[in-house]
């Protein structure tokens, strides 16, 4: 996949060659950082193969907050060199790897205790400017009351004495992890979702590649590999135990749950950091929308589902409305998304203490394990697994590059921009649509201008989600590995989370034009929405209910197709 296309028919040729070549490592699991390791291996020159079960980013790496940031609050904990390599990975980020998807925002600090918390807020935040990354973003300025007042109509004013504004920076995170697995079959790593690891294959006493099985269609086969890396996120203790052997920590998911309410629902000109009960919440700007968030609970329930319960949302509006002149309530919420955070399991009371830290373990011959971290670090984390796989190849293996491989979008990006106004004259498109596909796609939004151009239908928006492009849905399948309709309006785009009716509207106008593109019939066509439709209706299910255990009863009730297939189930 030298141009790094993840279309139908390159699937098919990708799982051909899973049954018939031996790799030197095989990373199972397509989040963040499996996909980070899968681009460092392969840039280092190894043959390299990534399965992942679901969809890329389908876990945790496109439920997270949506920031590239050193937090805040690691800060507050002491933990230096955890902000200090965050800050940095930030700057690169930001600069050179995916300057199109990662982007600046300000935030705004209320203060509203006199003299002591200005100073302190204050301190923290010099620390902030200068320890990591320094420049990359401007410094922080400190507001008085009228000054906050003109910014911020929105935020409380009583009590308030000033602010401190900050930047810090945001990312599309299932788009960043998409393309990282674009990256990285662009340098020859092999790539396929749907296929979910059955079994580890053995020899001798070390791993040496796994059992597999095509969650498309059902069939069965073996991957051989040098060497195993377990990058599944949450799901890693599960993969461990297949390995054997003592592993030396363990992992412990972590709930977060954020809600999206329309901009005009908080009058500010920037996103806000407020304190809450006993963390702290942001509200960023996101497109058309605030995305407000999170929370931090001990999830003990199923991984495939994490649901939103009323109590996480009840959270959420309490702890915001602090902050806010005008209330919000539950009818102004046009999204809410849960996702889990794998945290090395420690000795702390509450999840919100364990480790952000990562570890990385070689716990029997032939199988490594990465776990923990922040999305922030994903690169790191990456690079750590690698030189620790690459240990037991018996021959040298040159360094990590990552740090100098810009994403495919990056590449060429500023140039790409500079022909904006042409590139939208030639497909019809106004410059707002143009920009709108810049931000998500660099510079390839050339290939989506080159479809609207070939066929002019596919540059109307999207029915019920117009800010989005009906060239979007078939690049999504014919470029980007979407194999279902709710790939493509939960990670391809953020329609699910973006619009009042949850991408119902959209899903009924992007269903049959993707099926085109993936030889569905009409039978097919109404699977795909009939499960879309019920899974939105599985989610609102949970969110009116008030604990774990009801709520992902309810969530569970609508499994994603290809667990279906792991189950036993044909569809």
């Amino acid at each position: 996949m030298p141009n790094g296309q993840l279309s139908p028919a390159e699937r098919a040729q990708a799982l051909a060659r899973l049954a018939r070549t031996e790799y030197d490592v095989l990373v199972i699991g397509g989040g963040v950082t499996g996909a980070g390791a899968a681009l460092d291996a392969a840039t280092r020159g190894l043959t390299v193969a990534l399965v992942e079960m679901r969809d890329y980013a389908a876990g945790t790496s496109s439920r997270s907050g949506k920031l590239i940031h050193g937090g805040l609050r690691y800060l507050e904990q002491f933990d230096f060199g955890l902000v200090r390599e965050s800050l940095r990975e930030r700057r690169l980020l930001l600069k050179d790897l995916a300057p199109h998807l990662v982007k600046p925002i300000r935030f705004l600090y209320p203060l509203r205790r006199r003299l002591w918390e200005r100073a302190y807020v204050g301190a923290g935040l010099l620390l902030y400017d200068t320890i990591g990354g320094a420049g990359a973003v401007p410094r922080h300025r400190h507001l008085s009351r009228g000054a906050v007042r003109r910014l911020a109509p929105g935020v409380k004013q009583s009590g308030l004495i000033g602010a401190i504004t900050f930047y810090d920076t945001q990312v599309d995170d299932s788009r960043h992890t998409l393309e990282l697995v674009r990256t990285a079959a662009a340098h020859g790593a092999e790539v396929v979702s749907a296929v979910k690891v059955v079994g580890l294959a053995t020899s001798g006493g070390a791993v040496r590649g796994a059992q597999a099985q095509d969650l498309e269609s059902g069939q069965t086969f073996t991957i051989r590999a040098g060497h195993v890396v377990n990058a599944t996120g949450v799901w890693t203790d599960g993969l461990s135990r297949r390995a054997g052997g003592r592993p030396g920590f363990s992992v412990k998911a972590s709930k977060g749950v954020h809600i999206m309410v329309p901009r005009d629902r908080i009058r500010s000109e920037v996103s806000l950091f407020v304190r809450a009960e006993d963390s702290v919440l942001f509200v960023r700007s996101w497109g058309s929308h605030w995305l407000i968030g999170t929370t931090d609970t001990a999830w003990t329930a199923g991984l495939d589902h994490p649901a939103a319960t009323s109590t996480d949302i009840d959270y959420l509006l309490r702890n915001v409305n602090v902050a806010l002149e005008t209330e919000l309530t539950r009818d102004d919420i046009d999204g809410v998304f849960a996702g889990l955070r794998p945290l090395i399991r420690g000795d702390a009371d509450t999840t919100s203490r364990l480790s952000r830290e990562h570890a990385v373990e070689t716990s029997v011959p032939g199988f490594t394990t990465i776990a923990g971290g922040k999305y922030t670090t994903y690169r790191i984390m990456a690079r750590d697994a690698i030189d620790e796989a690459v240990k037991g190849l018996g021959r040298a293996v040159p360094p990590s590059r990552t740090q100098s491989v810009p994403l495919i979008g990056a590449v060429g990006y500023a140039a790409t921009m500079t022909r904006a106004a042409r590139l939208a004259a030639s497909a019809g498109l106004t410059p707002a649509q143009v920009d709108h596909l810049l931000g998500r796609y660099g510079s390839l939004t050339e290939d989506l201008i080159a479809m609207i151009i070939e066929q002019p239908e596919l540059g109307r928006p999207v029915g019920g989600a117009p800010d989005y492009l009906l060239a979007e849905a078939v690049y999504a399948v014919t470029h980007e590995g979407a194999l279902h309709l709710d790939d493509v309006l939960t990670r391809r785009t953020h329609i699910a989370i973006e619009t009042r009716d949850r991408g119902a509207a959209a899903a009924r106008a992007i269903a049959p034009v993707i099926g085109v593109e993936l030889g569905w019939d009409a039978e097919r066509v109404g699977k795909e929405l009939d499960f879309y439709l019920a899974r939105i209706e599985a989610e609102l299910a949970a969110q009116r209910l008030p604990d774990d255990e009801s709520a992902v009863a309810a969530r569970e009730a609508v499994r994603d197709p290809r667990l279906r297939v792991a189950d036993g189930e044909r569809l």
